[in-house]
């Protein structure tokens, strides 16, 4: 046993020196959660066992997300549990659903391509009560956990999730279609930082050699998946707004965008042209 005190200092330089920009934020966090108390609870203890937090600080210490640590990430003020199946839900993202708030729909059926942890789909459904989604991914490991994520949030009956490639298993039409593709260049994967490059599965960060392969998947299914007033909202990443829109213009879709907080072109929304 040691103080809580000690132990903070000792996780604290310990991640320091892995490279972690706020190694005593994090410290907090991971004691916490090694001694199953808040970060304000933190402040009531007096001796902690090291046994508790060591395995813990080890798995930081080699860059592992602190999201697959705790086993949670929040999205959209809802709590997520999440794997190494899935991307990690990241603000960013919340994007998205702003852009189908702002854009005044009401969708009452909403298709989730590349589900992950089904954090855009049941977001979408805790803004529209009225609507039934579809989420699919290409792992089963992860239409298992977005299924698990749906149950705690209270949304198994208004969610179905699938394990397929795209669209290859629906022959439904949906009023929103909403996705976060792989969109980072095959090449520049590996210079990513270490917590995405080494831990992030591959499938869900790598859009082929431009970048661009999923988008094409995507879009040229939009005719189908569509009715003539429906609206697909995807994630992009920095620069690749002109690129999306130029693929949504050969399948006859107008394309506007909307900005994150960094002021990136973030969400491209896609409406069949009048």
């Amino acid at each position: 046993m040691i103080s809580a005190r000690a132990a903070l200092m000792l996780i604290t330089e310990r991640l320091a020196a892995a490279g972690l920009e706020e190694p005593r934020r994090e410290a907090r966090i991971l004691l916490a959660a090694a001694e199953g108390v808040s970060a304000a609870g933190l402040l009531a203890l007096n001796e902690v066992d090291e046994a508790n937090f060591a395995p813990l600080l080890q798995r930081r210490e080699a860059r592992e997300p602190m999201a697959y640590i705790l086993g949670r990430r929040e999205f959209w003020g809802l709590d997520f549990a999440v794997s190494p199946a899935t991307l990690i839900p990241r603000p960013d993202s919340e994007t998205l659903i702003e852009a189908v708030l702002a854009a005044g729909v009401k969708p009452r059926t909403v298709l989730d391509l590349g589900t992950g942890t089904g954090c855009l789909l049941l977001a979408a459904l805790h803004e529209f009560p009225q609507a039934f989604g579809v989420g699919v991914d290409l792992s089963p490991d992860a239409a298992a956990l977005a299924r698990a994520n749906a149950a705690a949030l209270g949304m198994a009956e208004r969610a179905v999730f699938l394990a397929g490639n795209w669209d290859a298993a629906l022959a439904q039409k949906f009023d929103l279609v909403l996705s976060n593709p792989p969109y980072i260049e095959a090449a520049d994967v590996p210079q990513l930082m270490p917590e995405v490059a080494r831990y992030e599965p591959l499938s869900a960060l790598a859009g082929g050699a431009d970048g661009l392969d999923a988008y094409r998947a995507i879009i040229a299914a939009l005719p189908r998946l569509l009715p003539p007033d429906g609206l697909a909202v995807l994630e992009l990443g920095a620069g690749q707004a002109i690129s999306v829109a130029r693929l949504a213009v050969e399948q006859k879709f107008s394309c506007s965008t909307r900005r994150d907080l960094d002021g990136i072109e973030r969400a491209a929304l896609l409406t069949r042209c009048k």
